[in-house]
């Protein structure tokens, strides 16, 4: 549990960049129309109250009735472009929407993820049918339950002929890193969860030539929960692109004292 305190603490600012464009507006709503904090399941609420990127801007209420904020005319981003974007995401490929809509996909992560309902119309930008708003800790609840739901999907969408494709294309162009080893000279890696279980490791990057597993460069990259790649997926990935696959280093490192080999007691 103690790994994911970095993450959580990654998502701060992104978060208070969200609370700084959605306090105004929850400010003027706070005499007539505001909701009460919940641990079950708390009122709608507006997709675009939490979660648009900072190149989107308000509009007034009676400008766009039941509408808090529109996006800048020629912007087509949507959620999961933009949280595979995010600093310390770039091991995640962008999961197709017929892929997340389909129930069959999803089966089993209702009991797993909180707030199940409203992180799916998060991930799918589903715009509710009225704009009432959540109070700031309900969005962040909100936000968490999508990031993890977003993350369980992607770890079955990467086991798909779409998402393998999707992660070739990644690991053509170096996005996963290198292993360290001096004897891999440079082998491209894929990430590795060392458990399907949410929250039990972090993700880690797997050698194909060496066959080792590796802490991720980047300290952001590390943060991430290794169940939102799973144990399954490099080893599915090789047997898929079987001409990816590295021979074995020839060669090993081999401690040595002036010149001698140190025996192994």
């Amino acid at each position: 549990m103690n790994d994911y305190k970095g993450r959580e603490g990654e998502i701060v600012v992104v978060r208070k960049r969200i609370k700084d464009k959605t306090q105004h507006h929850q400010q003027q709503q706070h005499n007539h129309r505001q909701p009460s904090p919940s641990t079950a399941r708390p009122p709608q609420f507006h997709r675009r109250s939490v979660s648009l990127p900072n190149n989107q801007h308000e509009e007034s209420e009676t400008d766009n009735e039941g509408s808090e904020v529109s996006v800048s005319e020629g912007d087509d981003s949507c959620w999961i472009s933009w949280f595979c974007n995010l600093k310390g995401n770039e091991f995640l490929c962008e999961v197709d929407d017929d892929f997340v809509q389909d129930d069959f996909n999803l089966c089993g992560l209702s009991s797993q993820v909180p707030y199940y309902d409203y992180a799916l119309d998060l991930i799918l930008d589903v715009e509710p049918s009225h704009g009432e708003m959540f109070t700031e800790e309900q969005n962040e609840l909100i936000e968490s339950a999508a990031e993890m739901l977003y993350g369980l999907i992607h770890a079955r969408y990467i086991l798909t002929s779409k998402g393998m494709a999707a992660m070739l294309h990644k690991f053509k162009n170096l996005d996963f890193g290198r292993c360290p080893r001096v004897y891999c000279s440079g082998q491209p890696c894929l990430p590795v969860g060392q458990s399907d279980i949410p929250r039990s490791s972090n993700v880690k990057i797997f050698c194909p030539k060496c066959e080792d597993t590796y802490y991720p460069k980047s300290k952001y990259q590390g943060n991430m929960d290794g169940a939102y790649f799973g144990a399954t997926f490099p080893h599915l990935f090789l047997m898929t692109y079987g001409n990816l696959k590295p021979q074995k280093p020839s060669q090993n490192y081999v401690p040595r004292v002036f010149g001698f080999k140190v025996h192994k007691s």
